[in-house]
């Protein structure tokens, strides 16, 4: 097959982006966990047999479709693929190797037609405990962080090992949910391998190269056409974010050059001693989607797309973490690369670039509930939307990362910890021509009556969701436990009935605030989104509600 119709090869690339959305949703239905089955943290990428990815599910995580091929070639350089066989699958959560901290378990599943190989399914999911002192960014000793399993072979034709599943029962707290997860990847992969082989069945392919070098080549030809519209030349930027013990500095140099990005990350600060650290191949997912979202946001993401970007960074910078630098957090500075690659841009690309947004936050909650079961679980909100070129920021959206916020009702059956408010805060996202969305405050209780331990992973409370091209920043981040404050990047304790207030913070604005339609900044104080008062101190505009909260 030399070559592909056109129209035959658009079918096909849909129907294999089909098959990552369906082993999606048999992962998504079939986790024990409400890490995956209520908030999406999650991968699954399709692989022929070079190792060379075609396709990914849609729910994607970035941070982890963009680590996967690194997890293939560990594999395929562990296990030879001479001596794989059908039925067989592999998993591995090594932090170099994987999605860059050990909570990420990734599943590789060799797919055979005719005892030949012909490609890999792959998923990944985060885990609801990986034993040690659990999920926290205060752990100064990768070897506390929890079970390292290098690539190892848990399914040997078709047949589980038991060595290994022992060994992972007996070193998590919640060995059912942990147990329960696993079986849904292999479930997941297993339906992979099911449906690609029926597919190829349906068309008559004896293996994937060619359908994968029509996809990588078409979506190369389309990345290097975006870049090419770059002007050739160098584009840099600086940030201040927070640290476990003061400030970091994370830099980038992007050279553009000839339809080919190189970014470097050298004038970024050393590793700390704390779980903070980011492994390489996370710096390098995370930059990845900032240039996709910059040239080809709408190209589905493969191989052909990564073709002409490069990247590089000092070892053992924040950005470039080697063994043996603890890595649990990683994502609370890995997080900060997508607008650090995206701020280089902001005059080469202004209708592209993104203000900061109020990023994901998560919660690591241990402990038990009532009936003294132990409890291991993650609770995800979302701050502010930063605004674009033409868009206001969207209240509470999750980014750079895409998980889903747990339903309320399913968090308190769960946990027992009661959700007294969730409140959008008005004011808080930042001002501008395009106004960034705003932030929340939520307010839980613990009510099982134990203490519980809570891992914050925390951001933006030094330094706000910042706007770009003059708008101006959002609110910052905090938590009070009790009207105290405490660190946003540290393990604290919630007594019974005691309660935690989480503000999220606003993204920020697009543009100068003084070039704000009018009208647009009355709808934003009629809607709730900017007070009287904010209209008159960000806009210059003033606003008279009646009692009754109509415009007079």
């Amino acid at each position: 097959m030399a070559t592909i119709d056109p129209v035959l090869l658009g079918i096909m690339w849909d129907r294999l982006n089909a098959i990552t959305s369906e082993m999606t949703a048999a992962l998504i239905r079939t986790s024990f966990s409400t890490i995956v089955r209520e908030s999406y943290d999650l991968s699954v990428v399709v692989f022929d047999a070079k190792g060379r990815a075609l396709a990914q599910g849609r729910l994607s995580a970035p941070g982890h479709s963009g680590t996967a091929a690194n997890t293939i070639r560990y594999v395929m350089d562990n296990f030879p693929v001479a001596e794989m066989l059908p039925g067989d699958l592999f998993i591995t959560n090594d932090p170099w190797h994987g999605t860059g901290h050990v909570y990420d378990m990734n599943f590789v599943r060799p797919v055979f037609r005719k005892n030949r190989l012909i490609g890999f399914t792959f998923s990944d999911t985060h885990m609801p405990d990986m034993g040690g002192l659990g999920f926290s960014a205060n752990i100064a000793d990768k070897f506390a962080e929890g079970l390292h399993l290098p690539a190892v072979r848990l399914i040997r034709d078709g047949k589980v090992d038991p060595s290994i599943m022992a060994i992972i029962r007996s070193n998590v707290r919640v060995s059912e949910q942990v147990v329960g997860d696993i079986m849904a990847n292999v479930t997941c992969n297993e339906l992979g391998e099911r449906l690609l082989l029926e597919f190829m069945d349906e068309y008559r392919l004896t293996d994937l190269g060619a359908l994968g070098d029509a996809i990588i080549g078409k979506s190369e030809a389309a990345m290097r056409e975006a870049i090419a519209r770059i002007p050739n030349g160098i584009y840099e930027n600086r940030m201040q974010i927070e640290g476990l013990d003061g400030s970091l500095t994370l830099a980038c140099r992007c050279t553009v050059k000839d339809g080919t990005i190189a970014v470097d990350f050298a004038g970024s600060d050393r590793i700390v001693a704390g779980a903070i650290n980011v492994p390489f191949c996370y710096t390098r997912a995370m930059a990845i989607f900032a240039l996709r979202l910059l040239t080809v946001p709408n190209l589905p993401a493969n191989e052909g797309s990564i073709g002409p970007l490069s990247f590089s960074a000092p070892d053992n910078c924040i950005l470039n973490a080697l063994p043996p630098a603890p890595t649990a957090g990683r994502h609370v500075v890995g997080h900060y690369v997508t607008p650090l690659v995206m701020g280089a841009f902001a005059d080469a690309l202004p209708e592209r670039v993104q203000a900061q947004s109020g990023m994901v936050d998560l919660i690591n909650v241990q402990g038990k509930v009532v009936g003294g079961r132990e409890m291991s679980n993650m609770f995800f909100a979302s701050g502010g939307y930063g605004a674009m070129d033409g868009m206001d920021g969207m209240p509470t959206l999750a980014t750079p990362a895409s998980m889903k916020i747990i339903p309320i009702e399913v968090w308190e059956t769960l946990t027992g910890i009661t959700i007294e408010s969730k409140r959008l805060l008005p004011d808080s996202g930042g001002a501008g021509k395009y106004r960034g969305g705003l932030g929340q405050e939520v307010i839980m209780r613990n009510d099982p009556g134990h203490p519980l331990t809570l891992s914050f992973f925390g951001r933006q409370t030094d330094f706000a969701p910042q706007g770009v091209r003059g708008g101006k920043p959002g609110t910052p981040h905090r938590y009070t436990i009790e009207g105290k404050s405490v660190h946003a990047i540290g393990r604290s304790t919630l007594d019974a009935n005691e309660k935690l207030v989480v503000i999220l913070p606003g993204g920020g604005g697009y543009g100068d605030p003084k070039q704000r339609d009018p009208d647009s900044v009355r709808r934003d104080v009629r809607d709730g989104f900017v007070s009287a008062e904010g209209a008159r101190r960000d806009y210059g505009i003033d606003v008279v509600r009646s009692p009754a909260g109509e415009k007079a």
